[in-house]
């Protein structure tokens, strides 16, 4: 039982649920400012969040199975090596995402009426590598799903305060997945898949992928315009923007060999946010 745990957790790579999660909690926090919160709301947000993401995952792994059991990198995910049969997994994405529709239920009517448009757009993005381009900014909008979620859960709605986040979350999540697309260029190519480094080189790529990092911080540093927030709140987002510095230092044109490790990184990008925030909202430097 433990194995097959380990091997569904693994499946749906559960650990990366520290990329949205954080997002959608600094949200609701928002939107608390207008409407307070309270337990039963926050493990709610939990579970549709990492059902949500959980569904995601698993429909991405059951889209591209074919595909990553020609790749290399990706042969010995759980499918291609057999550890999981396609049924297992279409049940597993059928579960998850009755979860997350019914997580949308118990926090309010509109979350629910809005449940089956969240799980179109984080589905799209399995399919997206084979149509267009743009392949990984339909990732960072399935991710830029989170904090509007959050913000809705917690009963806020009108406010810049969520759209601001999700341009955030999105760009940034879109920037290091182009990091992580530069490693499948050559594989890509191949089979007709498509994505920014296929269309425009691993050099334009890494630029983009800057561009679209500096430009979630501006959004970040952005937030203080249209929500009371203490300086402390642009120390932090400085934090975050070094860290992404750093992670784009890793990686060059001419050595892609630190992809993965730079890849890692984003998983204290969201957690490193979502802690400036609490301590801006709630420490003793709130004006």
């Amino acid at each position: 039982m433990i194995e097959r745990v380990r091997t569904y957790a693994s499946f749906v790579r559960f650990s990366h649920s520290v990329f949205a999660l954080p997002f959608a909690f600094a949200g609701a926090l928002l939107a608390a400012r207008h409407a307070p919160i309270n337990g039963r709301t926050v493990v709610w947000i939990l579970v549709a969040m990492v059902a949500a993401r959980s569904a995601a995952m698993g429909f991405n792994r059951l889209a591209d199975a074919r595909i990553d059991r020609l790749n290399p990198r990706t042969a010995n995910r759980e499918l291609p090596r057999g550890a999981m049969t396609s049924r297992e997994a279409a049940l597993f994405v059928t579960a998850a995402s009755a979860v997350f529709i019914y997580a949308a239920w118990s926090l309010n009517p509109l979350c629910f009426a809005l449940s089956p448009v969240a799980l179109a757009i984080v589905f799209w993005y399995s399919l997206a590598k084979r149509f267009t381009t743009w392949t990984q900014l339909f990732l960072g909008l399935a991710m830029a799903v989170a904090p509007v979620g959050g913000w809705l859960a917690a009963g806020g709605r009108r406010g810049l305060e969520p759209w601001l986040l999700a341009a955030a979350i999105g760009l940034w999540v879109g920037g290091f997945d182009v990091l992580y697309a530069c490693q499948d260029l050559a594989f890509d190519r191949a089979h007709g898949l498509r994505s920014i480094p296929v269309r425009f080189g691993v050099r334009t790529a890494l630029a983009v992928s800057r561009l679209m990092h500096a430009a979630a911080i501006v959004c970040l540093l952005g937030l203080p315009a249209v929500t009371p927030l203490p300086h402390f709140y642009e120390v932090g987002v400085a934090a975050v923007a070094l860290m992404l510095v750093y992670e784009q230092s890793l990686v060059r044109a001419d050595d892609l060999s630190q992809v993965k490790r730079a890849f890692d990184l984003n998983g204290y990008v969201g957690i490193l946010y979502l802690l400036a925030l609490v301590a801006s909202l709630y420490g003793p430097w709130q004006r």
